[in-house]
C-alpha cells in the first residue's frame, strides 16, 4: 500500500487535539511546563494542530494580578519557552495569554508553528456579567490600533480577521477566536468561515464558582 494513501492529510482530514493542561493561578513557569507535557503527548500521537485554553499560560482566574508586570512578563516568558520547545515539531498550536499591545492589555490567542508566531487574535467580546469581570482588566479587540504586533522578536498579524493558511496541510485554513466571541450573534468565526476558513478554533476557560 502506498504510504501516502495511509496519511489522513491526503484525504482532506487533519488530526486536531484539544489540550487541557494542569494550571496554577499566576504561575506561568509551571503552566508552560504543563502545556508542554500535554503537547508532547499529542505530538507523539500524530496531531497536526493543538488547541490550548484561554489565558492558559497565566491561568484565567488571576483577578487584578493581570495589572502586575511580573505576571505579564512571566506569561511572555512562558510563551517563549513553549515556542522554543516546539520549534522542531511539525505541529501548529494555539495558546492563550495576556498581551500588551500599544499600551493596552488584551486577552489573546497566539498561534505558533516551528517556534514562529503566525498570528495573534485578541478577544473581541469581553464577558462582564455575573462572575465575569474581564472588562476590568482587558480591552476588546475593537480598541486595538495595530493590525500587526511584535511578539518574541517577530512581526505577526494581529486581529480577529486573521486567517492562517497552513501549506503542509492542504485545505487547512485556521481562524482562532476566544471563548465569549462564539456566543455572540455574529461570531468572528462566522465571518472567517465565509472568508475561507476551514478550521475554527475557540480557546476557552472560566473562573471557579460554586457549582460550576
Amino acid at each position: 500500500v502506498d504510504a501516502t494513501f495511509l496519511d489522513v492529510r491526503t484525504h482532506g482530514f487533519a488530526r486536531v487535539a484539544v489540550c487541557v493542561p494542569q494550571g496554577r493561578v499566576a504561575d506561568p513557569a509551571f503552566n508552560a511546563k504543563a502545556h508542554l507535557k500535554v503537547l508532547e503527548q499529542v505530538h507523539a500521537a500524530g496531531a497536526h494542530y493543538a488547541l490550548c485554553p484561554e489565558l492558559g499560560l497565566s491561568a484565567y482566574t488571576c483577578g487584578d494580578l493581570f495589572f502586575q508586570e511580573p505576571l505579564l512578563a512571566g506569561s511572555l516568558a512562558a510563551l517563549t519557552e513553549v515556542a522554543r520547545a516546539t520549534a522542531g515539531w511539525n505541529l501548529v498550536l494555539s495558546v492563550g495569554l495576556p498581551l500588551i499591545v500599544d499600551d493596552l492589555l488584551f486577552n489573546c490567542a497566539v498561534t505558533l508553528y516551528r517556534g514562529r508566531v503566525l498570528a495573534v487574535a485578541p478577544k473581541a467580546h469581553l464577558p462582564n456579567y455575573r462572575e465575569f469581570y474581564e472588562g476590568r482588566w482587558f480591552q476588546p479587540a475593537s480598541a486595538a490600533r495595530a493590525t500587526d504586533v511584535d511578539v518574541l522578536g517577530q512581526r505577526a498579524p494581529f486581529g480577529t480577521d486573521v486567517l492562517v493558511d497552513v501549506p503542509h496541510l492542504p485545505g487547512f485554513v485556521l481562524h482562532t477566536e476566544v471563548c465569549e466571541d462564539l456566543w455572540t450573534p455574529v461570531p468572528p468565526s462566522a465571518i472567517a468561515a465565509l472568508s475561507g476558513a476551514t478550521v475554527l478554533a475557540n480557546l476557552s476557560a472560566s473562573n471557579v464558582t460554586v457549582g460550576k
